[in-house]
């Protein structure tokens, strides 16, 4: 695997923010800093390259930025499983520091139980990498983010799953102290973004349509979450709400209900009307619409997925609620394995989001093959996305792709390739324009 360091170039924030444009409904991503031509379809497992394992569009290469070979945390062969990423996104460094979580999960194997869950920071400037806090009794560390406020929040994935605000140290972002914030909510936490009010969006990834709550009929959990806190800035207290949506499957008029109650976000949500998904794992706010990637579809009588998952949109003014990437409506379906006779590349299990240079929407399949799709805006207003293109593919057979993401740098996506098929091969990734 190349052992190359990716080093970035940094932009200041008002450089990086006027680098836009607007692509039409029936055109291609074929302008603003990362324009791109679709790839044709997505990747077969039978190409696999370890130094080279995304099928991405010409004028575009990949790097690593941070591998097993750099940081290897668990050791003896097993695998890191990066998972999510965000850099330090203002002050006077901004951009030059990667922090990412780390899905291992507690109770696996000894290493796991010795060694505990992590969060890690690389340098992009020199390369270092680094473990900047772990404890034995976190696991499944998932959604992370930098808060304008200029901290780091990240959480855990599984039942209860709590939330912790990192402090860095302002004369070393290496370095940093962990608080734990239990009112903004026990849940299966993956994706976290952070309102311009200081307004925390989560979301509880569970099968809420399906799982249920023990001893509750029905829909229980699963649900988009709002935490506004008591003041700006402090996550110490405030009140936590749930989405509720008037209209079938979760689509329709929206309004948050609560405040519930941040121990028992999944029973009290429910009680006081929240509406329950299945599976949803991320979220991202651009402009004002929420986001929220809804990895598995609702199921029918027999418990099988109508459909292979969805993305929703939330217009955080009016509150209308609407599939905004969905297989078969804007998005072509997903028809056997790459390599098959009559195989069709297609939308499948989305689960990760991050807004683009330019204010579009990127999703990230957690399917095999991982698909990178970038959905266009909605110019006709029907909260639906006008077009959806493909723009990368694995071929790690054994992996998923995840933690996309855009740090000051418009010309590189990041993203992490989680259980790799390569013995130590868990890394974090750079997608690069060329110039």
């Amino acid at each position: 695997m190349k052992k190359n360091i990716y080093i970035p170039l940094i932009l200041s924030t008002s450089a990086a923010l006027t680098m836009s444009c607007v692509v039409h409904a029936d055109k291609p991503s074929t302008s603003g800093p990362f324009a791109f031509e679709p790839i044709a379809e997505s990747a077969n497992s039978a190409d696999w390259d370890a130094t080279a394992p995304w099928k991405i569009p010409e004028g575009f290469s990949q790097t690593i930025v941070s591998g097993e070979d750099a940081l290897n945390i668990y050791g003896e062969g097993r695998t890191d499983w990066h998972d999510m990423n965000t850099v330090n996104e203002t002050g006077k460094q901004a951009g030059r520091y990667l922090y990412r979580t780390h899905e291992v999960r507690l109770g696996r194997d000894e290493v796991y139980d010795s060694i505990g869950g992590a969060v890690s920071v690389v340098d992009l400037k020199t390369g270092e990498s680094k473990v900047i806090a772990n404890e034995l009794d976190w696991t499944a560390l998932d959604g992370i983010r930098w808060t304008p406020w200029g901290t780091i929040v990240f959480a855990e994935e599984t039942a209860g799953g709590r939330f912790f605000e990192m402090i860095l140290d302002k004369k070393d972002l290496m370095s940093g102290t962990v608080v734990e914030r239990p009112a903004v909510g026990l849940m299966g936490h993956e994706g976290i973004d952070i309102g311009a009010d200081g307004a925390i969006y989560v979301v509880d990834e569970h099968r809420g349509q399906s799982s249920g709550c023990e001893g509750i009929e029905g829909h229980c959990g699963g649900g988009v979450y709002k935490f506004v806190p008591a003041h700006y800035g402090d996550l110490e207290s405030g009140d936590l709400y749930m989405l509720k949506v008037t209209g079938e499957d979760g689509v329709g008029q929206g309004e948050w209900v609560g405040p519930i109650d941040a121990a028992d976000v999944r029973l009290s949500g429910t009680e006081a009307g929240g509406t329950s998904y299945q599976r949803p794992e991320d979220l991202e706010i651009i402009g004002n619409t929420l986001y929220v990637a809804v990895t598995e579809g609702s199921r029918d009588e027999f418990g099988d997925q109508k459909y292979d998952g969805r993305v929703i949109s939330v217009n955080l003014q009016t509150m209308q609620v609407a599939d905004f990437v969905k297989g078969g409506m804007n998005a072509p379906l997903e028809i056997g394995k790459p390599g098959d006779e009559n195989f069709q590349s297609g939308l499948d299990n989305p689960d990760n989001l991050a807004e683009s240079p330019d204010g579009k929407l990127i999703i990230i399949e957690d399917n095999k093959p991982s698909d990178i799709w970038f959905a266009g805006k909605d110019h006709n207003g029907d909260g639906a996305a006008d077009a959806v293109w493909l723009f990368g593919s694995l071929t790690d057979p054994g992996a998923e792709g995840t933690g996309i993401y855009f740090g000051k740098d418009p010309k590189t996506l990041f993203v992490n390739i989680q259980h790799s098929e390569a013995e130590d091969g868990d890394a974090t990734w750079a997608i690069t324009k060329e110039d």
